[in-house]
């Protein structure tokens, strides 16, 4: 399988600067997540709801945007669209260099619902793009390839984001997120390939975008095809995991930090969060690089696999609420995420296979936006709770226990679409 990502970057010019633009800013995505976290607890006392509403924020605002970033995805360039979010997100970004005292939290919250709306534009894009960039037998390569990237770039991203931050400052961290998104526009700007879904139609005009129409025949689309309406909530089913986003944090800085000679408790906290944010990553890497191979391309594999993803991540997270140690802790973590990151790409690649080109950005928007939406949930839910006073140990069991609802939903879909399953 290695062969074949290497294969892939090699001799596909167009996916391999997609694949540049995004080691680029994802790596500085996840260098200011973290950065954002810690601002956030150390400016307003350590509340859990300051970090669960940063959450809601970095996600929610993508299922608001869902309709309208799937039409235009159906309507415009894609390479268009995702430069132009790239570059708004550049000077969104640097809004952060403005939050300097406790007074100033309040402009986190605006910078990152617009950021947000930015990655609501760019995530149905790119994923819209993959068929028209790689053969219809590299499909499965490409999108693991993009997810054990994401978990690179996570991992390694939190393990240096909090070195950086400890050695340079906060500001460091979110000046280079800034740059890595006018790198990934130019990038991407490079590319080049056919967009066959807006061939031959005429200008984009203001009006479209309060016509209603193509909304509902995309969702009349998704409604058609049994295989397609379940494949489409299986993010959503990831997203109830998104609880990890207040959850890891909290544990990195009430039950595992580290301590090292001469640094101090915030420094330690740092370290505890970015360890498990790195395990997180870590887990996300392992599971599509063996789930992959395991399913060679086959769609039986695919649906079969993607049940197997939620019980590991209902393990994973069960045992993280009783886990001893920062080891301990780190495993069970990997496990989860190892789970939740197979069903990733085995979703979006099953999409890709039963969505028609003219309607890839309406599937990948409405995909995109029920899974920000129980991220949104999930997350927001954490920080209320264990602020109320739950222990977030009781919280990652009870989360953990969530995770086998879809598990079986998953199982009922698998019978009810198995007959019209195509071979």
């Amino acid at each position: 399988m290695i062969s074949r990502y290497l294969r892939l970057l090699r001799h596909n010019r167009n996916y391999r600067l997609l694949w540049i633009a995004q080691v680029v800013s994802e790596l500085g995505d996840w260098f200011y997540s973290l950065s954002v976290y810690h601002l956030l607890l150390s400016l307003t006392g350590g509340k859990a709801q300051a970090v669960g509403l940063a959450v809601v924020l970095q996600v929610l605002p993508q299922t608001l945007a869902a309709p309208t970033a799937g039409v235009l995805n159906d309507r415009i360039s894609r390479k268009t669209i995702m430069i132009g979010a790239d570059v708004a997100r550049f000077f969104i970004v640097l809004g952060m260099l403005l939050v300097r005292t406790p007074s100033a939290v309040w402009l986190v919250y605006p910078l990152l619902l617009l950021e947000t709306v930015g990655a609501a534009f760019f995530e149905p894009g790119r994923g819209g793009v993959i068929p028209n960039i790689v053969p219809q037998d590299d499909i499965l390569a490409a999108n693991a390839l993009s997810s054990i990237t994401w978990s690179f770039c996570l991992a390694a991203g939190a393990a240096l984001g909090g070195l950086v931050a400890v050695s340079f400052g906060r500001d460091t961290v979110f000046l280079l997120n800034a740059i890595s998104f006018l790198v990934s526009a130019w990038l991407i700007r490079r590319m080049r390939f056919a967009e066959p879904h807006a061939a031959g139609l005429p200008p984009l005009r203001a009006r479209e975008l309060a016509d209603f129409r193509p909304v509902l025949e995309g969702i009349r689309y998704i409604r058609s095809d049994p295989r397609l309406f379940a494949t489409v909530f299986v993010k959503g089913g990831i997203g109830l995991l998104g609880a990890n986003n207040v959850l890891l944090p909290l544990f990195g800085e009430r039950i595992f930090p580290v301590p090292l000679a001469g640094a101090g408790p915030n420094r330690a906290a740092m370290l505890g969060m970015s360890a498990l944010m790195g395990a997180r990553g870590a887990g996300s890497l392992l599971g599509p690089l063996l789930g992959s191979r395991w399913a060679g391309g086959r769609q039986t594999r695919l649906r079969a696999g993607i049940f197997f993803g939620f019980l590991l991540a209902a393990v994973g997270y069960v045992w993280l609420g009783v886990s001893t140690s920062l080891a301990i802790a780190a495993i069970t973590v990997i496990l989860a995420h190892a789970g939740s990151s197979t069903n990733w790409v085995f979703s979006t690649t099953l999409l890709q296979t039963y969505t028609d080109d003219r309607f890839r950005g309406r599937v990948f928007a409405a995909d995109y936006g029920i899974c920000m939406f129980t991220i949104a949930a999930s997350s927001y839910l954490a920080g209320f709770a264990i602020d109320l006073g739950l222990p977030p140990r009781t919280f990652a069991i009870g989360i953990g226990l969530v995770m086998l609802l879809p598990a079986a939903a998953w199982s009922l879909a698998l019978k009810a679409t198995r007959p019209s399953e195509q071979p």
